[in-house]
């Protein structure tokens, strides 16, 4: 029986399992929260038919990131620099669609000689239903799909998207990069591949603008290309693990060298 203010220290092994323990979990943590920090997931757009002067399907990826509440609006607002004269929205279960259309500051003309005086300025979705079962739930995705066209004749184009969910929260999803680096919330951007023997598109070439050729390499940089701060992320994440496993091997070592208690 220990004298009273004396500490007792545990039994060797007892005391190894906890330092196994304790470095375990805090290689573990450091590398948990490291993998959380980079894998922040943003509404992001692909087309595997987007080609410069042509018409296509593409696809907003849309993930719920709040922890309580459900996605059940996106906004898609589209440049009017590069003006899509053709939208169709697929049906979507649980979804409501409306199209807006604006006037064209210049009319332009179809193949056929027609003259087009709108432009889609906006497609937005609205979940129906009430209750948890309406919209995109925390921790999931969900696809929207529209054919659009025509296509700028540019390497990529940049959209605006406002996310809206269940507790009346919004996100909007607009933002350029800025020296390379990934801003908050960026703007979803397509790349477009170059049409078959087409050259690559200018601002002095017919049907590329220069309002819609800055716009879209301001946004170029925040599209699927890897993100450097993720890959950072990772890296650090896996040293953590290493450090936590040679002081593991470290530990059981002494624990087996030392004489028994």
């Amino acid at each position: 029986m220990s004298q009273a203010g004396t500490i007792v220290a545990p039994p060797r092994g007892r005391r190894r399992r906890l330092v196994i323990s304790a470095v375990l979990a805090g290689g573990f943590l450091a590398a948990g929260l490291v993998f959380a920090g980079s894998a922040s997931a943003h509404v992001k757009v692909s087309g595997v038919d987007a080609v410069q002067g042509g018409s296509g399907v593409i696809t907003f990826r849309v993930p719920s990131e709040s922890d309580t509440a459900s996605t059940t609006g996106l906004l898609i607002t589209f440049p009017a620099a590069t003006p899509f004269t053709s939208v169709d929205v697929q049906p979507k279960a649980g979804w409501t669609a409306k199209v807006t259309t604006k006037p064209l500051p210049k009319p332009l003309t179809d193949d056929d000689g027609n003259a087009i005086t709108d432009y889609v300025a906006e497609v937005d979705f609205t979940a129906t239903g009430s209750g948890s079962g309406a919209g995109i739930p925390p921790g999931q995705f969900d696809m929207f799909n529209l054919s659009v066209g025509p296509f700028p004749k540019a390497p990529s184009m940049a959209f605006a998207a406002l996310q809206t969910y269940s507790d009346g929260s919004t996100v909007n999803w607009d933002e350029k990069s800025a020296n390379g680096a990934e801003p908050d919330h960026p703007a979803p951007v397509l790349q477009l591949a170059a049409a078959a023997g087409a050259q690559p598109a200018t601002a002095s070439q017919p049907g590329a603008s220069q309002a819609g050729t800055a716009q879209t390499a301001a946004g170029s940089a925040s599209g699927d290309s890897p993100s450097w701060p993720g890959i950072t992320g990772l890296i650090l994440g896996a040293a953590a693990l290493v450090v936590a496993v040679a002081a593991l091997i470290t530990v059981r070592s002494r624990g087996r060298a030392a004489p028994p208690a």
